[in-house]
């Protein structure tokens, strides 16, 4: 089925050489803790006018700003505007919109009521800071954003309409919100409704690689001609799972590069692929603080995150502006905690331990990097909800196949051997806590 893309306004307010941000709340959905300018969907109401684009910038910033655009046109406090840019979301993305960035050069720089809602931070900024930020590795900007407070940097005048759409890389999906931290998107072998698992490219020299796991030949093609634009000197695996492995041999043997990887993590892939799965590879154990590359300075180091996967291994850098936390958390779809490498009280305390480090940012390896660790938070909440709900089922009736029935009734039948696992490791972890008896 084809996406839907909606249309969305992005209002940019300037004022000499300063353009008014925000930053976009860590609890909010979509592109939480994201550097941004205000703005949002083009409604219905708005698409009966004359000018769909302007009058929903009109609304939004009468929403979230506290001003009326067309009174200020009036009184001359904007004293112009026109639109200067075009960005679609590319198809990777489940929410799709084609986002019209409206420029509003002011008089003054407004004292504007920002809804709190929305906002974290927001205030008039030179471009060039944002842009510093960046490059530093503080903050979090969706690339035609970035672009934009680019050009606004640069004091580039808009004489026309800007498509960033045409400046996407050809081949392979990726996207680079985080300064050197490159997230390829091949497609993967992995569970709907996911269908790609991220391949992270870090570093400014020597790079590390991180889970390239295409899902075929074609694929597999394409991820090489893209990493082969880039000085890679390791190859890191986060955990035993197929679809963060799959080809990871046969991109070790062709860049001649060693595999990195927990002792558990190789133990396992072994037993299912047989002893011959790393032939000719160069394998390297991982233990927790090991250092497995450099990223802007700083060190950039291994984490052990077990529960989902009892050899799972995260990255951060020394001073956690991100942390790449593998399937601790889904950004599309739902965690699995069963089998034998699954177990529900590491996947806690795993999900504890990243929370209580208060990392910058998330990344999950499938779907984009999400500002704090709310995602987490609401995550540990909603396992403990289960838990709690998979308990008071187990001590009216004790039959996993009741509980099933009766708190998954709504999922597909050929999600239920997923759904049953997660089942199974909660009743594991409340009778090893005592409180099935």
């Amino acid at each position: 089925m084809a996406q839907k893309i909606r249309k969305a306004v992005s209002i940019v307010f300037k004022n000499k050489n300063k353009v008014f941000f925000i930053k976009r709340q860590n609890f909010l959905h979509h592109f939480p803790g994201y550097i941004a300018f205000p703005g949002g969907k083009v409604s219905a109401e708005d698409e009966d006018t004359e000018d769909p684009l302007f009058e929903a910038a009109c609304r939004e910033a009468h929403e979230e700003l506290g001003i009326d655009i067309k009174d200020a046109l009036r009184n001359n406090s904007i004293t112009s505007w026109k639109k200067i840019a075009i960005a679609t979301t590319p198809d990777f993305n489940p929410y799709r919109f084609e986002t019209h960035f409206i420029l509003f050069e002011t008089k003054t720089k407004f004292r504007f009521k920002v809804d709190t809602n929305e906002a974290a931070e927001s205030g008039w900024i030179d471009p060039y800071d944002i842009i510093r930020k960046y490059n530093a590795g503080e903050v979090l900007l969706v690339p035609p954003v970035r672009k934009i407070y680019s050009l606004l940097s640069e004091s580039h005048k808009f004489k026309e309409v800007i498509s960033f759409d045409a400046d996407r890389p050809e081949g392979l999906a990726q996207v680079e919100s985080i300064k050197s931290l490159l997230q390829l998107m091949p497609r993967s072998n992995t569970l709907p409704p996911a269908e790609r698992t991220n391949c992270f490219v870090i570093g400014d020299g020597a790079k590390i690689c991180v889970d390239p796991s295409p899902k075929d030949t074609e694929e597999y093609r394409s991820l090489i001609a893209t990493l082969e634009k880039h000085q890679i000197d390791k190859i890191i695996i986060t955990h035993h799972h197929g679809d963060h492995h799959q080809y990871a041999p046969q991109v070790a043997s062709h860049f001649k590069l060693p595999l990195y990887m927990s002792a558990e993590t190789k133990d396992l892939i072994l037993a299912k692929k047989g002893e011959d799965y790393f032939l000719d590879c160069e394998i390297v154990l991982v233990e927790e603080g090991d250092v497995l590359g450099q990223w802007i300075g700083q060190e950039v180091k291994a984490y052990r995150i077990p529960g989902h996967d009892v050899g799972h291994i995260g990255l951060a850098p020394e001073k956690l502006n991100w942390f790449i936390v593998g399937d601790l958390f889904q950004g599309i779809g739902t965690v699995v905690v069963g089998g034998e490498e699954g177990d529900m009280k590491a996947y806690f305390d795993s999900l504890k331990k990243v929370i209580k480090l208060e990392p910058q940012c998330v990344i999950p390896s499938h779907g984009i990097a999400l500002g704090g660790t709310n995602i987490l938070q609401r995550t540990l909440e909603h396992r403990q909800l289960r838990e709690d709900q998979i308990l008071e089922l187990y001590l009216k009736q004790p039959d996993p196949s009741y509980i099933l029935k009766t708190l998954y009734f709504d999922i597909p039948r050929h999600l239920h051997p997923y759904a049953m696992a997660n089942i199974r490791s909660h009743l594991k972890k409340l009778e090893d806590e005592g409180k099935l008896s």
